[in-house]
């Protein structure tokens, strides 16, 4: 028997984030080469970004997925997030030249409060939600504020792509594949403040620490560059890491839905690992059949709660500029 469609809305559709994410949705990447979809493809109600999007749209259907059973193109949140049981919040303001951080949370967070009313009240009762548009961690937790109906855990937060980078920086140091690298998860924030907890990783079943045997490169090398990768990227590119972005919300997304599945994903924290209660934090979850549990069994050193606190306090900090707009 054929399988229902599942109703996929994607904002800022027609960005480069959404641009290098679209094809592989439709593709069967994300959700299984059997699970047909319908593809509800949100964009700023202005002609240029509308005119955009169609030209997307116009790519999509010219590849013939067979997958993809219709796509709403739409500037209407109501519409795009209509029984939807996957949305994926990819659009954001961007920070502009000379802009402060708070600033911008509290541009982002008129956002997101909008398009958490909207899930709420029109999508499916299943829905679930991952957001990627900046600061994503506190844009998760300003949209998860607004829902009523749908549960908190319904709402989750992108640090995948934090971890895929952690991943492909052990591999290259040890020299193996990057499947050899497991339980590297990262923790917090995502921003530089973040820890990618190597403490834990392994290498081949291995402690990543022992396999690598040299502190100094772990603490003062390999945390930097994971935190500031996308820096680095902008830097050597001259544009945004979209296309990475792109692949770690598939990735986030799949795993999600993939029972037994362990990775990092940034959730509200209850506490837990150190971080205040009322913060969205990245930590790893164990995916069950109906959502996800947070796996408290690492046990934290000195070093790895220091770096737990800075990202605690950046993520607090964050919580505290846009307190007033929380419901």
């Amino acid at each position: 028997m054929a399988k229902k469609p599942i109703r996929v809305a994607v904002t800022g559709a027609a960005g480069n984030i959404g641009y290098a994410l679209l094809f592989r949705i439709a593709a069967g990447e994300m959700l299984g080469k059997d699970q047909p979809i319908i593809l509800q493809l949100l964009e700023i109600p202005v002609e240029g970004p509308q005119k955009a999007l169609k030209g997307v749209a116009m790519e999509l259907e010219d590849c013939a997925f067979p997958l993809v059973q219709d796509m709403i193109l739409t500037g209407d949140p109501d519409v795009a997030f209509k029984d939807a049981n996957w949305c994926l919040l990819v659009g954001s303001k961007p920070r502009g030249p000379g802009m402060e951080r708070a600033d911008l949370l509290k541009d982002n967070g008129k956002i997101f409060i909008a398009q958490g009313q909207s899930i709420d009240k029109v999508a499916a009762d299943d829905a679930r939600v991952a957001v990627v548009g900046n600061p994503c961690n506190t844009n998760v937790m300003i949209a998860a504020s607004q829902a009523k109906r749908l549960p908190v855990d319904r709402f989750t937060a992108m640090v995948r792509l934090d971890e895929n980078r952690g991943r492909a920086q052990l591999a290259k140091k040890a020299g193996v594949p990057i499947t050899d690298v497991s339980e590297l998860f990262i923790y917090g924030n995502h921003s530089p403040t973040m820890f990618a907890d190597f403490t834990h990783a392994k290498i081949g079943g291995k402690a990543a620490a022992d396999v690598i045997n040299d502190r100094p490169w772990l603490e003062n090398d390999f945390l930097p560059t994971v935190g500031k990768r996308g820096a680095a990227i902008i830097e050597a590119r001259g544009q945004s890491s979209a296309a990475s972005a792109a692949n770690a919300l598939i990735d986030h997304v799949r795993d999600l839905a993939t029972p037994g599945a362990i990775h990092s994903v940034a959730v509200a924290s209850h506490g837990r690992y150190g971080f205040a209660d009322g913060v969205w934090a990245g930590m790893p979850v164990k995916s069950t059949a109906t959502g996800y549990e947070v796996v408290e069994s690492y046990v934290m050193d000195d070093f790895a709660k220091s770096k737990i606190k800075i990202t605690n306090d950046e993520l607090v900090g964050e919580r505290d500029t846009v307190k007033d707009m929380l419901g």
